[in-house]
């Protein structure tokens, strides 16, 4: 009798992350999907999509929402935007340096424009350390709520208050959403 070989099984198809990210999205009720959708189009951060998923039952990796925003909506990089303002800002000015010490801009003008330049230059850097700081503020107070209110939910789990606790915590989203 001759050996016969074991069957293989075929594999078991692999989701990528954002497939299962977006079969989650897809399992939400009509009106939460949509809202979620339109929250995600509308929002430059990832990280309270994320969070937003999280009061809404998400319970895997922020990296499966990321990639699944990435590839669902286009989203400007703002802070890139305003570095890339500044690297410009600082190259015009050090041409300008050029040409007033080569004779090519009249010393008094120059140095005026120099003034006005770096004054722009000051407000942008200005402009973007301020836009970080409200991003990561903001980010870590909704870390700290969605912490907060997971917890919250773990410990009264499977008791009466559970179905009012996430109404309040949706309502606590809502209400951070509409501060600035």
């Amino acid at each position: 009798m001759k050996p016969t070989k074991p069957e293989t099984l075929p594999r078991p198809v692999e989701l990528t992350n954002t497939e299962v990210f977006d079969a989650w999205v897809e399992g939400l009720d009509p009106g939460t999907h949509e809202s979620f959708c339109s929250f995600c189009a509308e929002n430059y951060s990832t990280i309270e999509c994320f969070l937003y998923a999280r009061f809404l039952g998400y319970l895997s990796s922020i990296t499966a929402c990321e990639e699944w925003i990435k590839e669902k909506y286009l989203k400007p990089d703002h802070r890139r935007i305003l570095l890339d303002e500044i690297g410009y800002m600082k190259d015009d000015i050090r041409l300008l340096r050029d040409d007033i010490e080569n004779l090519g801009v009249k010393r008094e003008s120059g140095v005026a424009r120099i003034a006005a330049m770096e004054k722009e230059l000051r407000g942008t850097i200005n402009q973007v350390e301020q836009f970080t700081a409200n991003k990561d503020r903001k980010g870590l107070l909704m870390a700290g709520a969605d912490r907060a209110i997971r917890e919250l939910a773990f410990i009264f789990k499977d008791d009466p208050i559970e179905g009012p606790l996430k109404e309040a915590a949706m309502s606590v989203w809502a209400r951070m959403q509409l501060e600035e």
